[in-house]
């Protein structure tokens, strides 16, 4: 809706009408600046959670990962142990010379 102001030009209320004017202008561009900063808050406080979820994610993973590697490592020292104590008994004795 259109509202009709009746502005005199002729005498000071034509100025502050005008200052009017522009207060209202700074009003409105001032919320919008603040509601787009709030908008940027928003979206970098959403990217930030997911990134800190994807690094405890990924923490795990490397936890999980060291774990498996560890209980490699022990079943290749059990295993290389008992093979080469297998090998020693099936060799037979070294002759004196």
């Amino acid at each position: 809706a259109f509202v009709l102001k009746l502005v005199c030009l002729c005498c000071p209320c034509a100025e502050r009408s005008a200052m009017e004017g522009q207060d209202d202008q700074n009003q409105d561009l001032t919320l919008f600046v603040q509601n787009l900063l709030k908008e940027m808050q928003g979206r970098f406080q959403t990217m930030s959670d997911s990134i800190i979820n994807r690094i405890d994610d990924m923490g795990s993973r490397i936890d999980d990962l060291e774990k498996s590697i560890s209980e490699l490592i022990q079943e290749a020292g059990v295993e290389g142990d008992a093979t080469a104590s297998q090998a020693a008994q099936a060799a037979p004795p070294a002759r004196p010379s």
